[in-house]
């Protein structure tokens, strides 16, 4: 008995035109319900542009709830113009500045109902206009970018005219960094914070100052810069040129830049450096080159990431909310376009730690 009712039930999904065990298809229910399949995909995943008669869309829906089909969300998602999916491009997902601002974009897309789609850069910025393409050729909902912008008009004019070809094909963008591109963006205040950094310090009783300042085209490190040594300017206490040393954005760019400085540079107490993950690497390089921080330079960052729990000395930085900065830039992203690109202004604040402690002038 048990033999014959698997037999009629194989039969019977051999009549529909499926496989016994094998999902159900959208045109298995199109001619379940005796209609074309594109009348079968507008009944159940909707259309941007064509409607189907309600005596059909009702045949189809039968249909398809007697063969227990389950429409694909990207698929409605596409046949409304958009997939159900939010791009992040970033610079280093293994950078700890950028994962956390994943992690903040991953929050907010999870409670859109979107999937995170991530392309890292590796810091080269000519990769963002191709990674922008191969997201509206998929037709992501939104894209996000994260990052600093670089002093390259050819570049940002690509990205720029990358961005409005996804805009216009109906999706919509947020940028964290400069508002440079046109588009809606999450504003760190750099200059500020860092200018408030140099404050703190000389208040601590430091005066003779060392900057790792990054690449001289990246506008993040060169924001940092520039808020740090006005600061001091206004205090009495210029920065040396020659206690400034260009780098790379990244911890080995910090490691050598460190070096250079203790071995060539003038003497100093303490070094800025223009992020973390830099003062991460200046940290290493003062340890191979015995010179004890804090006892004999101090050090501090920008950004507070999440891996200066585990660092000794505990670095002195400037804290943006990463996290939150993430949620922010998917909100915006997602939000209802505005006639203007909006502005959203994140301010940093200053946290005093083991490396740079008190000091007599």
């Amino acid at each position: 008995m048990v033999e014959d009712a698997a037999a009629a039930v194989s039969s019977d999904e051999r009549r529909r035109g499926r496989s016994p065990g094998g999902p159900v298809t959208l045109s298995q229910v199109a001619r379940e319900a005796g209609v074309s399949l594109a009348t079968a995909s507008r009944a159940i995943n909707g259309s941007a542009n064509r409607t189907v008669r309600a005596d059909l869309r009702e045949r189809v829906l039968a249909a398809a709830e007697r063969l227990r089909y389950s429409p694909d969300a990207n698929a409605q998602a596409m046949a409304r113009g958009r997939t159900t999916s939010l791009g992040l491009i970033l610079h280093d997902i293994a950078d700890p500045y950028f994962s956390s601002i994943a992690a903040g974009v991953g929050l907010a897309a999870e409670r859109a109902d979107l999937a995170l789609t991530l392309a890292s850069t590796q810091h080269d910025p000519t990769r963002e206009p191709r990674f922008v393409d191969v997201l509206t050729r998929q037709r992501a909902r939104a894209i996000i970018v994260a990052g600093g912008r670089r002093d390259d008009d050819e570049t940002n004019d690509a990205m720029r005219t990358a961005l409005a070809n996804f805009r216009h094909s109906g999706g919509s963008v947020a940028l964290i960094g400069q508002p440079l591109l046109d588009v809606d963006t999450v504003v760190i205040a750099n200059h500020s914070g860092a200018a408030a950094l140099a404050r703190a310090l000389h208040a601590h009783g430091y005066r003779r100052f060392g900057v790792l300042g990054g690449p001289t085209d990246h506008l993040t490190a060169r924001d940092r810069l520039t808020g740090f040594r006005e600061a001091l300017e206004e205090l009495g206490c210029p920065l040396a040129e020659e206690a400034v040393a260009s780098c790379a954005f990244t911890r080995d760019g910090g490691y050598d830049g460190m070096t250079r400085l203790l071995r060539d540079g003038p003497p100093v107490d303490v070094v800025f450096a223009v992020n973390d993950v830099m003062a991460v690497g200046a940290m290493a390089a003062a340890r191979d080159l015995g010179v004890r921080v804090p006892r004999d330079v101090g050090v501090a960052g920008f950004d507070d990431i999440v891996t200066l729990r585990d660092i000794t000395p505990a670095l002195t930085t400037v804290r943006v909310p990463l996290v939150d900065v993430g949620i922010a830039a998917t909100e915006l992203a997602l939000a209802a376009p505005a006639t203007e690109p909006r502005l959203v202004h994140v301010e940093g604040t200053v946290v005093l730690r083991e490396s740079t402690p008190p000091r007599r002038p």
